[in-house]
Formats: C-alpha cells, sequence, structure tokens
C-alpha cells in the first residue's frame, strides 16, 4: 500500500471527477465507492491512475483548489501530451508551459519527459533556448523544443 494517498476534495462531483480521470487515463479504475446509505450519495471515491491511488472527497463548498498544488503528468511522445490536454482541459482552462485546469478546478501539468530531458542539457544556452521556448507555449510542443535546441546562435 502507499505511504502517501492525494485526497481531492470537491463540492458535490467526486464521484464524476473520478469517472472522468478513469475515462481518460489508460491504466485507471474506479477502486471504491462510498456512500451514505445503500443508494445515497458518494462520499469517497478511491480511485487509480498509473498505480496512484487518490481519494476524491464529496467534502462542501468550503474549500476550492488552487494552482499551488497540481498533477503532473509525465508524457512519453506528443500524441499523449496532446490527448491528455486536450481531455483533461475540456470544459476547464489552459494555461501556459503546460499547466491547465479541469473542469472541476484542478490543476494538471502535462508535461513531455522530452522537456527535462533538454533543459538538462550541460550546455547552458540550449537550455536557456529550450526554457524561453518552453515559456512561449501553452501545451508544450517538443519539436519546437528540439528546435529551439538545435537553433546555433
Amino acid at each position: 500500500m502507499q505511504k502517501i494517498t492525494p485526497y481531492l476534495w470537491f463540492d458535490g462531483q467526486a464521484e464524476q471527477a473520478a469517472d472522468h480521470y478513469v475515462s481518460i487515463f489508460k491504466d485507471a479504475r474506479v477502486v471504491d465507492v462510498a456512500r451514505m446509505g445503500p443508494d445515497g450519495p458518494a462520499i469517497t471515491v478511491t480511485f487509480e491512475i498509473g498505480g496512484q491511488r487518490f481519494v476524491a472527497l464529496n467534502g462542501g463548498p468550503q474549500f476550492t483548489f488552487t494552482e499551488a498544488v497540481s498533477l503532473y503528468v509525465s508524457c512519453a511522445d506528443q500524441d499523449e501530451v496532446d490527448e491528455l490536454w486536450e481531455r483533461l482541459s475540456e470544459g476547464g482552462e489552459k494555461g501556459r508551459c503546460g499547466w491547465l485546469k479541469d473542469r472541476y478546478g484542478v490543476s494538471w501539468q502535462v508535461i513531455p519527459d522530452a522537456l527535462g530531458e533538454l533543459m538538462s542539457d550541460p550546455d547552458p544556452r540550449k537550455a536557456a533556448r529550450v526554457g524561453e521556448a518552453m515559456m512561449t507555449m501553452s501545451k508544450i510542443d517538443i519539436q519546437a523544443l528540439r528546435d529551439a535546441y538545435d537553433r546555433t546562435e
């Protein structure tokens, strides 16, 4: 069992949110739904994405999500970035530098593995060009990052 489980506070949409997330990610499932009575509303929904457990709570309107906490998604390639970017941002807000808010207000970072690889290059000029290119993007474009990396000054 994992030691730390993210616990997400929703205002009545915990089950819908969990179902939405499970429909987006390939290796995802709802594990358990705890209800108020046999036919009552969900209190908590436990779900997994890629083996990571989350609990969604119907806690009420007292608290909302902020960008101070986000879920970081490592993507292998541009196809994965494109798909997750579109599906997670549907009904939400697309931000800058790979950040978005989904329809429930949860912040996500949809980031290709290539970004970290290119930005950690030992040549600080190459890494800086990649960082500058990223700062102009909403959804991360791997080819544009590579073009910035390969550009000669």
